[in-house]
């Protein structure tokens, strides 16, 4: 079987119109009857809770204002997701593990922390949680640090890194030009040994995307949002992540 064999769905089959809001229990609920993949992103609570939620900050999905690591997991379950029904608050992480069961392929990304603790600590408890779960996942981040992190974990599944050009400042924070050459060329492959490599669609044609996709890696494309891109996408890329459309390969 091939690592993605199915489209995957960006933080499930989310629909603000009908009150499905990115990943929530519903989006992800969606996503399985489709028969689609499904993405989430790991965000990590003040008492050390992994739970699911995109934003380093509150303000966008929820009333709540203020770091979405900010809060105990006991508070962040009292939110609702703007625009979702009463009871789609974000999950923990083994909550979301026990909604899915082995259903679909998760791509669940853990998003960077502020501190080499807050690494480790997200690291080690998704691991934790990850080792009797039964079911196909691969876990990827930006940071290259989280991969090392959960292979320290002893934790078996793919690995990938997700990258772009590098060419959003308004998302790069205080990257500097060099760290920024190195992540837009891979060139922490001798210490995270990637197994797939989730790619920006507009930058799919990276010269270190394009040298590991000729090697085997497999590549998924992010986020595609049209039959049109999901046509250019496939020209170098193995799989897509998708939202807003019903891709053709579904």
């Amino acid at each position: 079987m091939a690592l993605f064999d199915r489209p995957i769905a960006h933080r499930g089959l989310h629909d603000r119109s009908r009150g499905i809001i990115e990943n929530s229990r519903a989006a992800f609920e969606a996503a399985i009857e489709r028969g689609y993949g499904v993405e989430c992103d790991v965000q990590l609570s003040s008492d050390g809770v992994p739970f699911i939620f995109h934003d380093d900050e509150f303000d966008r999905l929820t009333t709540a204002k203020g770091r979405s690591d900010a809060r105990p997991i006991a508070e962040v379950q009292t939110l609702t997701l703007t625009g979702s029904a009463a009871d789609q608050a974000p999950q923990r992480f083994t909550e979301f593990l026990a909604q899915i069961g082995g259903r679909t392929q998760m791509q669940i990304e853990l998003k960077q922390q502020q501190d080499a603790e807050g690494t480790r600590k997200l690291a080690a408890a998704v691991a934790a949680a990850l080792r009797t779960y039964k079911g196909p996942y691969t876990i990827e981040s930006f940071d290259p640090n989280l991969l090392i992190a959960i292979r320290r974990e002893g934790l078996h599944c793919p690995l990938g890194i997700i990258t772009y050009g590098y060419d959003k400042p308004e998302w790069e924070g205080n990257l500097s030009a060099a760290t920024k050459f190195v992540l837009r060329h891979l060139l922490h492959w001798p210490w995270t040994r990637f197994a797939f490599i989730s790619c920006r669609n507009v930058s799919l044609d990276l010269p270190a995307v394009r040298f590991f996709r000729a090697l085997g890696q497999p590549v998924t494309a992010w986020t595609i949002t049209s039959t049109a891109e999901e046509v250019a996408a496939r020209r170098g890329a193995d799989q897509i992540v998708f939202e807003g459309f019903v891709p053709l390969s579904a």
